[in-house]
């Protein structure tokens, strides 16, 4: 018995004919998203890099929220998630937010301590 997967994507704004067809416009996709984070990592746009919101610098939120969209379409479309039962889909899921939302906490904390020690001189620790 063969399982026919979902073929389409944005919530079925876009449907595809076949598989195939469906790789082609994921790739296409994620290649687009992937050009525009190359862009403004390479223009820099100075609204971008001259604002910060929560110690961080617009920019690197704009990366950050890039790179998740990309690490959602690659899980839910080619390591079919979409396809697996909602219990799998959201262990998965939930467990994966839960880890970035940490990973990005600890980031913002640890960067801005490093940030602390820079710009107030070297720090020499008596042990």
């Amino acid at each position: 018995m063969a399982h026919e997967h979902k073929l389409e994507i944005f919530r079925g704004l876009v449907k595809f004919k076949s598989n195939i067809t469906k790789i082609w416009g994921i790739f296409f996709f994620l290649s687009v998203i992937t050009i525009i984070e190359v862009a403004f990592g390479i223009i820099k746009p100075a609204f971008l890099v001259d604002n910060s919101f929560l110690a961080m610098k617009w920019i690197n939120w704009l990366f950050i929220i890039l790179t998740l969209v990309k690490a959602y379409y690659i899980t839910w479309d080619f390591m079919h998630m979409r396809d697996e039962k909602k219990a799998m889909r959201r262990a998965v899921v939930w467990t994966a937010i839960f880890l970035i939302c940490y990973l990005v906490l600890i980031l913002l904390i640890e960067g801005d301590y490093i940030f602390e020690v820079y710009k107030d001189g070297f720090v020499k620790f008596d042990f």
